[in-house]
């Protein structure tokens, strides 16, 4: 594919509209640290419609409302421009529609998903004039979220396995057994992803690597094929336990679910807990547990795999 020459200038875009749902993810999943990502059934809805005046104006609902920046600044709007910017297509007047449901700095990839919106929002207003395939998708919303372990399973669904190459990021998408029921425990606070990555060492010992290595092996083949194997499947020793420290909560209960037989593991850079219950009788069991247990609120979400990724439609 090659990209429209930088003084190409689309045709009028006036009036065109577009409709996007991306997932939520959880990424790391325990051992498969930067690699492994998972979507989930909770989505953040986006309208775009191209007006006639320039520059952008973004109305959110929900998660994020009164908080985010609702201009050009904006995340979504940011990976709009920057998608076109690629193209070499100037960038229309916007008005966006945000119906947001992921929670914000709480390791469900809201950053990832709102890059994924815009790039697809740009993707399905670029229609008939340029054609991005899903490699140029994943290596865009990479560029601006820095790794690929939470845009690829937002764009694509399912588990999937990212990896760096000389010529950009990767991905395989993988379906998950359909008896892993992932539950989601989601926390009052927040936690920034660019403090959990800052307390990890610059190297971990051979023995921990080699630990990681077989652990993320036998956690595809769990998740695919044998949930039954997911409790050992999901310890980790690469950085869940240098991080522990700064989620002193989350690390309770990761402690209290896997001392009961439920592969816990922190949901991305955390400090919510994902817990891949091998059938969904198990995770009533594993959230009658923290509530038990817990002196502060976490929000049980039941969730189910999404397969099908980031959508859009004109």
């Amino acid at each position: 594919m090659t990209d429209a020459s930088p003084l190409a200038v689309a045709p009028s875009l006036s009036g065109r509209s577009v409709t996007v749902q991306v997932p939520a993810t959880s990424a790391n999943l325990g051992p498969g640290f930067d690699t492994l990502g998972l979507a989930l059934a909770h989505y953040d809805q986006l309208e775009v419609t191209v007006r006639d005046e320039p520059g952008a104006s973004v109305v959110v609902h929900g998660v994020g409302e009164g908080e985010v920046p609702t201009d050009e600044t904006n995340l979504v709007v940011r990976a709009i421009a920057h998608t076109f910017a690629a193209f070499g297509q100037p960038v229309p007047g916007l008005d966006l529609v945000a119906n947001n449901h992921i929670p914000h700095g709480r390791g469900m990839g809201s950053s990832g998903a709102a890059i994924v919106s815009g790039i697809m929002a740009a993707k399905g207003l670029l229609e008939g004039i340029v054609e991005i395939d899903a490699d140029r998708l994943l290596s865009l919303a990479t560029e601006l979220e820095g790794h690929p372990d939470n845009v690829a399973p937002a764009l694509f669904g399912g588990l999937t396995i990212a990896w760096m190459t000389p010529e950009g990021p990767r991905h395989k998408k993988l379906m998950v057994h359909r008896g892993v029921s992932p539950l989601v425990f989601v926390p009052e606070h927040v936690m920034s992803t660019a403090l959990a990555r800052s307390l990890q060492p610059e190297s971990v010992p051979h023995e921990d690597a080699v630990f990681n290595v077989s652990r993320s092996a036998l956690l595809i083949a769990a998740l695919i094929q044998s949930p039954e194997l997911l409790l050992a499947a999901t310890e980790d020793k690469l950085h869940q336990s240098y991080r522990a420290a700064a989620m002193p909560e989350t690390n309770a209960l990761i402690t209290l679910l896997r001392a009961n037989g439920f592969p816990a593991v922190v949901s991305g850079a955390g400090p919510s807990i994902l817990v891949l219950a091998s059938d969904p009788g198990q995770r009533l069991v594993a959230a009658e547990l923290v509530a038990e247990h817990s002196d502060t609120p976490w929000q049980a979400l039941m969730l189910a795999v999404d397969f099908k990724g980031a959508t859009v439609t004109r």
